[in-house]
């Protein structure tokens, strides 16, 4: 009785981390700019793949299995937040601006170093 609805929890688990994944990808196709479409790849992305990963540790009832998906959720949650930051910082640096129909562009006046153009 346990183990099924444990299986119903993760299938439900799995078939919304495939949603935020449709989002992801659906976002980086049709945002507009660069940080758009990384926000969307980044913050979607983990989701949907964090809940895949929970969804495989709750299941399974290999301890190596659990252990395995835990670190690899607690990885996605700390590494492709910060990546996507700094990448887009990067970029910012390297002179991609955002699309034009943004009003607001917090690093326009900040002292990061400008690029040459």
């Amino acid at each position: 009785m346990i183990v099924e609805a444990l299986y119903y929890l993760a299938g439900i688990m799995v078939i919304v981390g495939a949603l935020f994944s449709f989002a992801a990808t659906f976002g980086i196709v049709r945002l507009p700019d660069l940080y758009t479409r990384m926000h969307s790849g980044s913050k979607a992305g983990t989701v949907g793949s964090g809940l895949t990963l929970l969804a495989i540790a709750l299941v399974s009832f290999d301890g190596s299995v659990i252990l395995r998906a835990l670190l690899g959720f607690v990885f996605f949650m700390l590494t492709a937040p910060i990546s996507a930051h700094l990448l887009a910082r990067a970029a910012y640096v390297a002179g991609y601006r955002p699309a034009k129909r943004f009003v607001v562009d917090d690093l326009e006046n900040s002292s990061a170093p400008q690029s040459k153009q």
